[in-house]
């Protein structure tokens, strides 16, 4: 078959690979009819996640039909059609009995935080979607059945940005009449955004530096603060808001823009006037208030301000969102015209133009905002 492929720094390719196999009773194999890259995709071909080895077939966002079940499988079947959420989990550990589904103990031999679909060996070393066929493991518990009266564009972001961006909604506790701050207009951004504005935000408030971005988010009547104005992001959104947003969620995380070298650059000089998602973060929220960190980050980190937060009484929450726990009710709502994540779409190419996919995601070009890749 064939599937995009990491071979070295900003360097994947479409290569032919060994077809998937059933290797225990709970697997199955989809064939998959439409797949997507995510901004967290970025972070890998850019050297932030260890442990990625030449070859390794990424992507987490997939959706497609049932082609084989293994017999230990009892809810799907063949030609059943599934959206497949991005983290890997047993459903029966603790975790996974209390909706963790993203911290599974049983399916990552390799660190502390579960499996994930396409995420490198460090989050268990499975392939990714990014391909013709998928093998999904523990399909008893993440695969969903979507209608087929709705278009694979319409449910397929039930696999990761649609409940991570609700997630982030959710954890931060957003209600009527709070001011929101969401960090970041990419995909999960411009999801985040919808999502306040859904649970009744009275203001949200959306900063990036890529003006499309914030063009688009213009479109859902919010502000916009193009951080490449200001000096200080976070002290002007402090004093726009009269003393800072009830909640601040961050969907940057890792720029993917940013080199390893620009990265340790730019957490030695988390002083004010960086353009820090943290650093704005602990400026932009009020006292008592909350801070949201959904976009992926790495490991350890010096300057974090976490003195800044401390003194201000700042709830912090973060993590891989457990998307299983989202996709049913979501589902609802889509299948209600309720809300439709659809609009973001800039792009739909095949899989075989993989490799200018993630070059036009990857410099933003062509005003490229999500990319839906489809197998031929």
């Amino acid at each position: 078959m064939k599937a995009i492929v990491y071979e070295g720094m900003k360097n994947v390719k479409v290569s032919n690979v060994d077809d998937p196999k059933i290797q225990k009773e709970d697997d199955i194999i989809v064939k998959v009819t439409s797949t997507a890259i995510c901004g967290s995709d970025l972070h890998l071909i850019h050297g932030m996640v260890p442990n990625l080895p030449h070859g390794f077939i990424l992507g987490h966002e997939t959706m497609g039909i049932v082609e084989e079940a293994g017999k230990g499988v009892n809810n799907l079947k063949k030609g059943d059609r599934v959206i497949v959420p991005f983290p890997v989990a047993c459903g029966h550990c603790w975790y996974c009995n209390h909706d963790l589904y993203s911290q599974c103990d049983n399916s990552n031999d390799y660190g502390d935080g579960g499996g994930l679909l396409g995420y490198s060996n460090t989050f268990g070393g499975y392939d990714g979607g990014q391909a013709e066929y998928l093998r999904v493991p523990y399909a008893n518990v993440g695969p969903l059945v979507v209608p087929n009266d709705l278009a694979d564009e319409q449910v397929l972001f039930l696999t990761d940005i649609l409940p991570t961006s609700y997630w982030g909604v959710d954890i931060a506790g957003v209600k009527p009449g709070d001011t929101v701050v969401v960090l970041g207009c990419g995909p999960v951004g411009l999801l985040t955004i919808k999502w306040a504005l859904f649970k009744g935000a009275e203001r949200v408030i959306a900063v990036d530096g890529v003006k499309y971005r914030l063009e688009h988010a213009k479109k859902y009547g919010v502000e916009v603060v193009d951080l490449e104005e200001h000096d200080d992001t976070g002290e002007y959104i402090k004093e726009i808001t009269k003393g800072g947003a009830d909640q601040v969620i961050d969907c940057v995380g890792m720029d993917g823009r940013m080199t390893k070298l620009e990265r340790v650059e730019t957490l030695l000089k988390l002083q004010g006037g960086s353009k820090s998602a943290i650093e704005i973060s602990s400026k932009a929220v009020r006292k008592g208030g909350t801070v949201v960190m959904v976009g992926v980050y790495g490991a350890r980190y010096n300057m974090f301000p976490l003195g800044d937060f401390f003194s201000k009484n700042i709830t912090l929450k973060m993590g891989q969102c457990p998307a299983q726990a989202y996709t049913k009710p979501l589902l609802k709502l889509i299948e209600k015209g309720k809300f439709d994540a659809t609009d973001i779409i800039t792009h739909k190419l095949s899989l075989e133009q993989g490799k200018h996919a993630y070059e036009i995601f990857d410099k933003k070009q062509d005003e490229c905002i999500k990319v839906i890749l489809k197998p031929n």
